[in-house]
């Protein structure tokens, strides 16, 4: 186990550029996870990590203890609890950070299952809860657009509370590629004329388009889009957040999925 004491190591230097901008994340295709249930989703999943950083103080206590004991001496450093303050993004945090590289599989060929496709949705915190709902879900393919948060973002990670591990997220997808490969319905949520989602036919799967959060879906997903639905509101409110918009839509179609067995 390696110890780090100055701000002048070249792998602290690296950790602090990654942890303070998500630009350099998304170039080096590395991600930050910082906590107890992230390093163990992660190491549950993929294995062993290329660097996990912990502070001394964490290191007194066993939850910390039992991660680190599955992790390869090699790649374990110490760092100072102020040091590892200046890498934290989380108030009041257990003092264990994971280095790795995204996961990241090969589109499939053919898309026959309900999935999700984010369509610019720039909140960090939205495509993190949408990838929590897509999860809960039982959804196996998120397919991220051009312009949409990048996915292991730090704040996306925190919001998505370990869903990243039980998803295949694919970044920077195109529209025209990804339409070419379904073989399932695309369905958007829409105001203006759309059949209410309590009263569409759920049953099948289906590629949801959420799109972002002020233009709504692409021109390229409305054209292709063969179902829609609209979410009643009687409360008056002209919008949902899509996050809560995607929750109602995926679980509304595991009702039906549930009834129609």
């Amino acid at each position: 186990m390696k110890a780090i004491t100055s701000r002048d190591n070249p792998l602290y230097k690296r950790l602090k550029a990654l942890a303070g901008s998500t630009h350099q994340q998304r170039r080096s295709g590395h991600a930050l996870l910082e906590g107890l249930h992230l390093a163990a989703g992660y190491l549950d999943t993929a294995g062993q990590p290329e660097t996990c950083v912990v502070t001394e103080g964490a290191l007194r206590h066993a939850e910390t203890q039992a991660i680190v004991a599955r992790i390869e001496p090699s790649r374990v450093v110490t760092l100072p609890d102020a040091l590892f303050g200046q890498l934290s993004n989380v108030v009041n945090g257990v003092g264990v950070l994971l280095l790795v590289e995204k996961l990241a599989k090969a589109l499939p060929e053919r898309v026959r299952e309900t999935c999700i496709v984010l369509d610019g949705v720039q909140d960090a915190g939205n495509v993190g809860s949408i990838l929590r709902s897509a999860a809960a879900a039982g959804v196996a393919h998120v397919f991220c657009a051009p312009g949409t948060a990048y996915a292991w973002s730090s704040k996306v990670l925190r919001s998505a509370m370990g869903a990243h591990f039980l998803l295949q997220i694919h970044e920077d997808i195109d529209a025209t590629e990804l339409i070419q490969r379904l073989d399932i319905p695309a369905a958007i949520t829409d105001s203006h004329g759309a059949k209410a989602i309590y009263d569409a036919d759920l049953s099948g799967p289906l590629a949801w388009i959420f799109g972002n959060e002020g233009a709504g879906v692409s021109q390229a997903w409305r054209d292709a889009a063969t179902q829609r639905v609209t979410i009643p509101q009687p409360g008056g409110m002209e919008s949902l957040n899509v996050a809560a918009a995607a929750a109602v839509c995926l679980f509304e179609q595991c009702r039906q999925q549930r009834g129609s067995r």
